[in-house]
C-alpha cells in the first residue's frame, strides 16, 4: 500500500502539469522542480531507519542540479534545430553524460 500512494502522488503531478499546460507555458516549467521524486525517495529511504544512508541520498539528489541544468539548456539549444522529441532525447544524453562525468569520473581518477 505504501508503494501505491507514491504512485498516485507522482501521477498527481503529472495531472497537474498537464492540466496546467493549458493555461500557460511557465508552470508547467516550474511544478517540476517540486520535490515530488526526492519526497518519494527520501520517504523511501526513511523508512528504512538508516539516518546515515537518508543523508547520503539528500546529498545525492543535490548533486544531480548540474545534470538537470546540462539537460533544460541542452533541450533549449537543441529545440531550433530538430523536432522536440529529439531535442528532449539530446537534453536525456546531456543529463546523463554530465552524471556519469559527476559520479563516475572521481572514482576512476
Amino acid at each position: 500500500m505504501d508503494l501505491i500512494w507514491k504512485g498516485v502522488a507522482g501521477g498527481l503531478v503529472t495531472m497537474l502539469i498537464a492540466y496546467l499546460s493549458k493555461k500557460g507555458a511557465t508552470l508547467p516549467g516550474i511544478l517540476p522542480l517540486f520535490p515530488t521524486f526526492s519526497i518519494i525517495a527520501l520517504l523511501i529511504m526513511g523508512a528504512r531507519g538508516d539516518l546515515g544512508a537518508l543523508q547520503v541520498s539528500c546529498l545525492a539528489s543535490a548533486r544531480t542540479v548540474p545534470a538537470y541544468l546540462a539537460f533544460l539548456v541542452a533541450c533549449y539549444l537543441a529545440l531550433g534545430h530538430m523536432d522536440y522529441r529529439l531535442a528532449i532525447g539530446v537534453g536525456l544524453l546531456a543529463w546523463g553524460a554530465t552524471l556519469a562525468v559527476m559520479f563516475l569520473l572521481p572514482e576512476i581518477v
